[in-house]
Formats: C-alpha cells, sequence, structure tokens
C-alpha cells in the first residue's frame, strides 16, 4: 500500500514539474527560463527535479515538447479519424495540424524552442513518430487506393510536412488574422495537385 503511495506521489511531482516548466517554456522561452523558476513554481527541491529528470533542464524541456508533440499528433488523428474516406481524412488531418500550431504555446515549445534545443535530429525524430507518422499512413492509404500516383511515399511526407511546419511559423509571425484562411486555402490546393485526376 505504501509504495502505491510513494509511486503516485512520484509521478504527481514529475506531472507538477511538466506542467510548470510549460507555462514556463511557452511564456518565456527556453532560453530565458531556469530551474530555480521551475522548482520553485512546482514546490519542489532541485534535488526532486533531478531525480526526475537527470539531465536537468534540457531533459524536462524533452518532456514537455513529447507531450506537446503527443496532444498535437492526437488532436489530428482525431479530426482525421473522424472522416469517411481516407481523402477526407487526410485534408482534415493537415487542416487540423495548422489550427493545433495556431496556439503561441505550440509554436514557441514545438516549433521554434524544439530544433534548437533538442538539435535537428532529434526533434525531427520525435515529429516523424507523432504527426509525421499519422501523415505517412494517410498519403500510404491514399497511393494504395490510387487516390494519388504510385510514389515513394517518405519524400512526400517529408515535403508536406516541411510545409506546414514553415507555414506554422510563418503564421506565428503574422498580424494579419486573415493569413490561416489564405493558408488552409494553399494547403487544400497543394494537397489537391496530389490527386489522381
Amino acid at each position: 500500500m505504501r509504495t502505491g503511495v510513494r509511486a503516485q506521489q512520484r509521478e504527481q511531482t514529475r506531472q507538477t514539474l511538466v506542467r510548470e516548466s510549460r507555462r514556463l517554456f511557452s511564456t518565456q522561452g527556453y532560453a530565458s527560463v531556469h530551474l530555480s523558476e521551475v522548482v520553485q513554481a512546482a514546490g519542489v527541491t532541485k534535488g526532486a527535479l533531478y531525480h526526475h529528470f537527470e539531465g536537468g533542464k534540457a531533459a524536462l524541456f524533452r518532456a514537455v515538447l513529447e507531450q506537446v508533440q503527443q496532444e498535437v499528433a492526437t488532436r489530428v488523428a482525431a479530426t482525421a479519424d473522424a472522416q469517411r474516406d481516407s481523402w477526407s481524412q487526410l485534408t482534415a488531418g493537415c487542416h487540423a495540424f495548422l489550427e493545433a500550431t495556431t496556439d503561441p504555446s505550440v509554436q514557441r515549445i514545438m516549433l521554434v524552442d524544439g530544433p534548437a534545443v533538442l538539435g535537428w535530429r532529434s526533434w525531427r525524430a520525435m515529429t516523424e513518430a507523432t504527426s509525421g507518422r499519422h501523415l505517412a499512413h494517410a498519403l500510404t492509404a491514399l497511393v494504395l487506393e490510387g487516390a494519388i500516383p504510385a510514389q515513394p511515399v517518405a519524400p512526400l511526407t517529408h515535403l508536406l510536412s516541411g510545409a506546414m511546419n514553415e507555414a506554422a511559423l510563418w503564421l506565428a509571425a503574422s498580424e494579419d488574422a486573415a493569413d490561416l484562411a489564405a493558408t488552409r486555402q494553399a494547403l487544400t490546393q497543394i494537397l489537391e495537385a496530389l490527386r489522381t485526376r
């Protein structure tokens, strides 16, 4: 019984550290956050932080980034899965990704600080394991159905993923509310150009 309570307390401490770190990273940016702020906000000691995240700030950021990426991937998958056919699933999922990344905290953590903190290769691997995996599955299904011409899926996945990430970063800096609708329209046109005629 006592072991279960301790495990629950450890998990609660870990969740609190991730939650408070996420709040700080999203509002101040990774470089501006100090571990002393994190432990104060979480109400724990630095020892407790290092117990859960041996790599310190970088390990804590990785946990936050994993959480954000998983939330975006879940949102994309749920939106896509609500559609009836593979083509609608692809388009709805791509648009859901753009919508999810209009959240400034998601942009900051996932698209700005993510590659800078973890390095391009590690960040890319995390992206491929979440939203990138869903995109690859959707494109594979469309190739198999003949809805898009037969072609290697990996390059197409990277091209579309890169275009959507870049669009999300551009939208983050935009001050024109009409840019989201224009980006959605451009994305739809790009996707339509892939379809078999």
